[in-house]
């Protein structure tokens, strides 16, 4: 009887150590769960934020992958795109993988049905590259920050670019949270011009015959300058309509920027104007530096869009870490970054502190068709800095 309690208590002991060393290991880590469509109608985007974001954790931290001598640990989880499958992802990363934060998704649609997660849990959660202006609106609970720029960020910038007495503008959307969020802030935003149609189509379509038939009808016999404004993500390519002899009737497009792949459309647009979120040659400063150094290094090809913001994604989380000294409590982390300031490849970002959107420049192009480049690029004609952007607070806060 007695050796039999001694093994016992041994077996006991054994396992209070386990559980002491997986605590004590546990506090030496800093968990980040990505959360994104690493496969799905997203994927291009969702991999380049990875990229972007683990590239940025390198850079921020010297390379040590350590806060205040805590190791980074990011685990990855696939949404897929689908909207409920992001749900349960994010939920299961903050109970069952012990995540202290949550970076992602790629999708607004995705990105709604997590904020409600995040309160429950009362942990961060960091949008990139999710768009829809609801997230920091009136979805929004104090557990969101954004990094990734919002509609009315995309809408007011392209407003800048191609708002004018007397240009009248339809504007061609898919029809999900990005398109019609996009449109609506774009809406609010055109002060001089005349809005006369919205065209939104399934976020599938790769047909838009249709579609631009009814835009050319609303814009053939309006007077003056005649723009289609574009805002579409992921597949389906709705710059064919150009095909479509829009010249004959006096119709122009614009839109914003987009991914590499995605702008090799922009080649047959030469001289369209848009805003953009990012381009690689645009910014000057040592953070975009080093991300186009470390993106050839790594890929031998330029960083794209996503990719910039999975590294300014990075360099929000070191600098609040810093600020916290490796303290991942959500009301701690909270007070460090709201209002927190904080480098990027695009420049200085700042946390808003009513609804935690990133107040960051958009930058407003001319397309080039230069023969060196397999898209079109977009030429700086000048940085829109946030300061003249009015950017809504629609949270109530």
């Amino acid at each position: 009887m007695q050796r039999r309690t001694l093994v016992h208590s041994a077996v006991l002991c054994a396992l209070a150590l386990t559980g002491a060393q997986a605590a004590l290991a546990q506090s030496g880590e800093i968990r980040i769960a990505h959360v994104y469509s690493k496969t799905g109608p997203l994927e291009a985007y969702g991999k380049q934020t990875q990229a972007g974001l683990m590239m940025g954790l390198e850079y921020a931290t010297g390379g040590s992958m350590t806060v205040a001598g805590k190791k980074l640990v990011v685990i990855e989880k696939d949404d897929q795109g689908k909207p409920d499958l992001g749900k349960s992802q994010l939920a299961t990363a903050y109970s069952d993988d012990k995540a202290d934060i949550a970076v992602g998704p790629s999708a607004s649609g995705v990105a709604l049905a997590m904020l409600p997660v995040a309160e429950e849990y009362k942990k961060i959660l960091l949008v990139e590259p999710a768009v829809a202006d609801s997230i920091t609106g009136d979805k929004w609970n104090k557990y969101i920050f954004r990094t990734g720029r919002n509609s009315s960020q995309d809408a007011i910038s392209n407003a800048v670019a191609i708002d004018r007495a007397g240009v009248t503008i339809a504007t061609l959307a898919q029809d999900n949270a990005f398109g019609r969020d996009g449109v609506k802030a774009f809406k609010d935003a055109v002060k001089k011009g005349k809005l006369v149609h919205e065209e939104y189509l399934p976020a599938a379509t790769t047909d838009f015959t249709a579609g631009a038939q009814r835009l050319i009808d609303k814009l053939k016999d309006q007077p003056g300058k005649k723009i289609i404004w574009i805002v579409w993500a992921g597949a389906g390519n709705p710059f064919k309509i150009a095909d479509l002899d829009l010249k004959r009737y006096g119709i122009e497009i614009a839109s914003g920027g987009n991914i590499l792949p995605a702008m090799a459309a922009y080649k047959n647009l030469p001289g369209m104007e848009g805003a953009s979120y990012y381009y690689f040659g645009i910014p000057k400063n040592p953070v975009n530096d080093a991300l186009v150094s470390m993106h050839y290094k790594q890929f031998k090809t330029p960083p794209d869009f996503f990719t910039a913001g999975g590294f300014s994604a990075a360099m929000a989380l070191v600098t609040a870490l810093k600020k916290t000294n490796g303290d991942t409590k959500s009301n701690t982390l909270i007070k460090a970054m709201e209002g927190m300031s904080f480098d990027t490849p695009k420049g200085t970002m700042t946390f808003r502190k009513e609804d935690h959107q990133a107040m960051q420049s958009m930058y407003h192009f001319r397309v080039k068709n230069d023969p060196a480049f397999a898209w079109g690029v977009p030429e700086l004609v000048r940085e829109i800095k946030p300061e003249e952007m009015q950017i809504p607070i629609r949270n109530g806060r």
